[in-house]
């Protein structure tokens, strides 16, 4: 058994960390620590877990020494206090934005500022294990990706590396509102957010870097609040290589995705859900990809879905978890959605 902190649990992220994390048969959770609830009952701000836990936040500087931790938001702006936090941790395991740019120039162009502490971009592994799974293996400091960032390179990857595709995509994201977090403002209150389209980034999403650093594509991207809570959908635009056929697309898809126990391919002729549906994934840890191809025109679309919080967040980081201790990486993921919801 090991001890497993997370560093900001009152948020969306944390709560489904603690979910996965209390029925989890390896891991003990000793401490979720949250500065504005410390002393407070942790099912107070995550109602689903009564009867699950009698855990009460603690105050940062109260986190006890752990086996693995995780960190839930930035916490670059402190980086003294972030390395002090770190060290009580001998697997960190990062789910802010904070290290998913190897490049600072990336990071300057994209976040508006100079990297707080470039000398851990180098350490830090992906933990999108589709891809990176052997290095997961031995990594001690792990970069979760981004939700929206996670289903693009999962439906992108396997056309770039089998040189399928044209250099440039287009990527438009659709994201609940729990994709904002549970401290965003004004505009996800439920009148303002409610039966809403929001184009709320036209251009140059902050996600696009991550697409095209991991699959060496020039991806341009769009971002889209929609009407629902929980959920994450990629519409890709691309243009094939000439001569490439449907049959060598999905080709490409099931020789890469064939093992994998979190990666689905669905891309069928006909029913409700022949593409992937973020409805049928809420709560689960799947990742949902399928395409639609014309030959004679070469374009090509490509589609991704997945529950921003699990998939998208908190349970890639359970399964790279899982994956560094060498046990089952579907351990404490395998629920399998709802449907009808």
């Amino acid at each position: 058994m090991i001890r497993a902190g997370i560093v900001g649990g009152a948020g969306y992220i944390g709560g489904e960390l603690l979910r996965m994390l209390l029925g989890h048969p390896e891991v003990e959770v000793v401490a979720a620590t949250s500065t504005r609830l410390s002393g407070r009952r942790v099912d107070g701000t995550h109602p689903n877990l009564r009867g699950l836990t009698d855990l009460s936040y603690v105050a940062p500087e109260q986190l006890p020494e752990c086996d693995v931790l995780f960190f839930t938001a930035s916490s670059l702006d402190d980086p003294a206090g972030r390395a002090g936090l770190a060290a009580r941790g001998k697997v960190v395991f990062d789910l802010s934005a904070d290290l998913r740019l190897k490049d600072p120039a990336l990071y300057r162009r994209h976040y508006g500022r100079e990297h707080p502490a470039p000398e851990l971009l180098a350490d830090a592994v992906s933990g999108l294990p589709e891809l990176h799974r052997e290095h997961l293996r031995t990594a001690d400091l792990v970069s979760v990706p981004g939700c929206m960032a996670s289903a693009s390179i999962l439906a992108l990857n396997p056309l770039a590396a089998a040189d399928l595709i044209e250099s440039r995509v287009t990527v438009d994201g659709r994201v609940g509102s729990s994709g904002s977090g549970a401290s965003a403002g004004e505009m996800n209150l439920h009148s303002e957010r409610s039966n809403v389209l929001r184009v709320f980034a036209p251009l140059g999403h902050r996600h696009q870097a991550e697409i095209s650093q991991a699959t060496g594509l020039d991806a341009r991207m769009t971002a889209t609040g929609v009407d629902a809570v929980r959920g994450v959908q990629v519409v890709v635009r691309a243009t094939a290589r000439p001569g490439v056929t449907e049959a060598a697309i999905r080709a490409a898809y099931r020789a890469a995705y064939a093992r994998e126990p979190f990666v689905r391919v669905i891309a069928q002729k006909r029913g409700n859900y022949r593409f992937p549906e973020p409805k049928l994934l809420l709560g689960s840890n799947y990742c949902d990809v399928g395409f639609a191809y014309d030959a004679a025109s070469r374009e090509l679309l490509v589609i991704g879905a997945l529950d921003n919080l699990v998939k998208g967040g908190a349970g890639n980081a359970v399964q790279s978890m899982n994956i560094r201790m060498g046990w089952d990486e579907r351990t404490a993921l395998g629920f399998p959605g709802l449907h009808p919801i």
